[in-house]
């Protein structure tokens, strides 16, 4: 009888060792196969745009080392939110992948109060391909250089500065409401349809400070119908050098020191070891130095990044936005 017993354990215990190696076996065999079709990227924005276009090059060098086609899949509307909102949906299987802002999937939940996902469950971080800090930059007629000087300047003009953004809770709206705040100014917030007609009103003298992207201001910059003030963030642009940060010019209050961002993200339950693929095949695409060029000359500082310092970085920022958004009282259905 025992040794009956023993037998049929064994048997048993060897029958589960075999299921378990099978299995193990498939799933590795599986994980080793990815991809095996053609991999999906959405784009929460109209084509033409800066992410867009980022998207189709990375997309183009990244379909090479995956040895399959990275399609892209145009979603905009409602700040991203479709768009993210169908990737947060999708099958968890890396066939299909998010290349976003950071409104999308970080800011979005402090900002609308009927998000119908969550950027921390439903959407697994990535790649942080790169950080899109913007230029402080006024119309000619405000007579300050540096950014010490602009806060003295609203401060004493209490009431009669405008500043414009290209969205509520948008950070060209957040940090500017900061900046009002902190000084007692009372500047009015004027929010426009994207960012061209907020810039054409800043040149023609109808508002008179505003964040943009160096993508829009640049050459009016260079022309001397717009000044620059300071750049946010941590470090200069690439492409205006000689720019300063705000945080050079003694302004250290974390509302200037964040800035957006461009990344890649999954749906969460993602497997890691195709998280860990994507994000090395999006580092080998930035590493080509007409990606990287490209990217400078769009005003982003390309980031080295991976899934978990992607996590970091945004464990890290999440509370600075969450008060800036608190602060500056934006709620969106």
């Amino acid at each position: 009888m025992p040794f009956h017993a023993l037998t049929r354990r064994s048997w048993l215990g060897a029958a589960a060792l075999a299921a378990a190696t099978t299995c193990t076996g498939t799933a590795a065999w599986a994980q080793a196969a990815y991809p095996n079709k053609p991999i999906k990227v959405v784009v929460p924005f109209a084509p033409g745009g800066a992410t867009d276009v980022l998207a189709r090059v990375l997309a183009e060098k990244m379909a090479v080392g995956l040895g399959q086609p990275m399609v892209i899949d145009n979603k905009p509307g409602a700040a991203g939110i479709i768009g993210t909102d169908a990737v947060a949906k999708a099958a968890p299987d890396g066939y299909t992948l998010l290349l976003a802002l950071s409104n999308s999937m970080l800011t979005n939940q402090f900002l609308y109060t009927k998000l119908p996902y969550s950027p921390e469950k439903d959407i697994a971080p990535i790649y942080q391909i790169a950080i899109a800090p913007l230029v402080l930059v006024a119309h000619p007629s405000v007579p300050v250089a540096t950014g010490p000087e602009l806060l003295k300047y609203i401060a004493a003009n209490k009431g009669k500065v405008a500043y414009g953004s290209y969205g509520t809770g948008a950070y060209p709206h957040l940090a500017g409401a900061y900046m009002s705040q902190s000084q007692n100014a009372d500047m009015s917030h004027v929010a426009y349809r994207g960012e061209a007609p907020m810039v054409q009103d800043l040149l023609g003298g109808q508002i008179q400070i505003a964040f943009a992207s160096a993508l829009q201001v640049k050459a009016h910059i260079d022309a001397g119908k717009l000044k620059a003030i300071g750049v946010s963030g941590e470090r200069r642009m690439g492409t205006l050098p000689n720019v300063p940060t705000l945080g050079e010019q003694g302004l250290n209050d974390e509302a200037y020191r964040v800035a957006g961002w461009l990344a890649f993200g999954a749906p969460a339950g993602t497997p890691p070891a195709i998280l860990e693929r994507v994000a090395a095949e999006v580092r080998k695409a930035t590493e080509h130095p007409d990606v990287a060029q490209r990217i400078t000359a769009m005003g982003f500082d390309v980031q080295k990044s991976s899934p978990a310092l992607f996590t970091a970085a945004m464990n890290k920022e999440r509370p600075v936005w969450e008060r800036l958004i608190k602060a500056s009282g934006a709620k969106l259905d």
